[in-house]
């Protein structure tokens, strides 16, 4: 529980800084400040407290970093789709692979034989996925449509966001006019953006049903915006395209002659350059050969299995979305791959170390899981002894838990790790690590 503090200015130098990209300054009780950046001193007001810290609202900056940079977005200040404007590009990646690092070292008492070459590109209109908040503000008599606030539950009044992708990057504001026209504009919370290299679509959560007026409206947008409506009345059954029927989005991986199709509520990774990147940079690790035998866990919509199937004999992919694995299928499918076997499991559930599809010699893993990490399946992982085990890893923390379980509880050799930089200027660590039997 948290309760607001006096706003009695501080001045402090910021010691580091926190995994969500905030300066942390130790003047007694640490205070979180987001803007401010190591070394620098600073003026600063608490703003709540914590039981472990206060957060903080930086007032102004006395000596600032080198390293600070002029935020290229206008919103920066108030939006909080992005901790890390202020910080420049290259030593945004420093920070991410020193974070890395140091998980590795203080929690899973572990280092790598070698560091691998972080994983960069653009940085600016990347993000081909997004959740955005929707509101009506009387008080503005407008529709706001964008990001929360960076310290508070309101959405950020911006008008344009420059790491979405094209063209979605252009319709914050002709969505806000949108939604101010409309009839359920106070009914309409949310959207989601998805852009395919072929289409985009926007999912729209409505909690009441739109009048005829409305989906002349929405039809309308749709022709003038060259995009694909989806409305969603309830959970993810009930999204359903404005126009059917709407195109299927895709995204290509070129190194491996594969395309993927996905629907607009599916996950993708983020930053699809990135992502190139990232699958072939885990398919170099393995070192495959025709007759590699792959077993790849959390495997989505097949984004590793896929390509992992061009390179080796046989990959046995498994998922516990059984709608995404259903469309993985299909990929594999349109992509002439019958090499690879799909299995829907809940791979937290204790069954599923029973399952019939780990049976059979594996030379290689790809660990692929959400941000809880792998650690219920890291010992039948390890029975299997794999030649080499790759592990791609959204958190940092349970990445090191589950490397320190690897190295020190079953022997593996912890070969090379490294960070992608999939999230620009936000505080979200991508990371990879690979490991052999010892």
């Amino acid at each position: 529980m948290s309760r607001q503090l006096p706003a009695t200015p501080e001045t402090g130098v910021v010691d580091a800084l926190t995994h969500d990209g905030e300066g942390v300054v130790h003047a007694g009780k640490a205070a979180f400040i987001p803007g401010a950046l190591p070394g620098e001193t600073v003026v600063y007001l608490r703003r709540k407290r914590f039981r472990s810290h206060d957060e903080a609202e930086l007032r102004e900056v006395l000596q600032a970093s080198p390293l600070r940079v002029t935020p290229h977005c206008p919103h920066f200040a108030q939006c909080g789709g992005c901790a890390l404007q202020h910080l420049s590009a290259a030593s945004q990646v420093e920070v991410k692979f020193q974070q890395l690092r140091d998980n590795l070292q203080r929690l899973g008492h572990v280092e790598p034989e070698r560091w691998l070459q972080p994983i960069t590109d653009v940085v600016w209109n990347y993000r081909r996925r997004a959740r955005l908040g929707a509101r009506y503000v009387h008080k503005r008599e407008r529709s706001l449509v964008g990001f929360r606030e960076r310290q508070g539950s309101f959405i950020a009044a911006i008008d344009a966001c420059e790491v979405l992708a094209e063209p979605a990057n252009r319709l914050i504001a002709p969505l806000s006019e949108l939604f101010t026209s409309l009839s359920i504009r106070e009914r309409l919370p949310q959207v989601e953006l998805a852009v395919g290299e072929n289409a985009t679509a926007l999912v729209l959560r409505v909690l009441s049903p739109p009048s005829p007026q409305d989906l002349d409206a929405l039809r309308a947008f749709e022709l003038q915006h060259g995009v694909s409506l989806f409305l969603q009345s309830g959970g993810l059954n009930t999204v359903q395209p404005l126009t059917p029927p709407a195109p299927a989005l895709a995204y290509t991986l070129p190194e491996f002659d594969v395309r993927l199709e996905f629907l607009p509520t599916d996950f993708v990774q983020v930053n699809a350059a990135i992502n190139r990147q990232l699958v072939g940079r885990v398919i170099e690790l393995l070192e495959l050969e025709p007759k590699s035998r792959v077993l790849d866990l959390f495997c989505g919509l097949g984004n590793f299995s896929l390509p992992l199937a061009r390179r080796a004999g046989a990959v046995v992919a498994v998922e516990g979305d059984a709608g995404l694995v259903e469309r993985a299928k299909a990929n594999a499918h349109r992509n002439g791959l019958p090499n690879v076997d799909f299995h829907v499991a809940d791979l937290f559930a204790a069954t599923a170390l029973e399952a019939k599809w780990w049976q059979g010699d594996f030379s290689h893993v790809v660990l692929d899981p959400p941000r809880a990490g792998a650690r219920e399946l890291l010992p039948r992982v390890a029975q299997l002894r794999p030649k080499r085990l790759a592990y791609v890893s959204c958190h940092p923390a349970t990445l090191a838990r589950d490397l320190g379980l690897l190295v020190h509880e079953h022997g593996f050799r912890l070969l090379a790790a490294g960070v992608a930089d999939m999230f620009p200027h936000t505080a979200h660590i991508e990371s990879i690590a690979l490991l052999e039997p010892g």
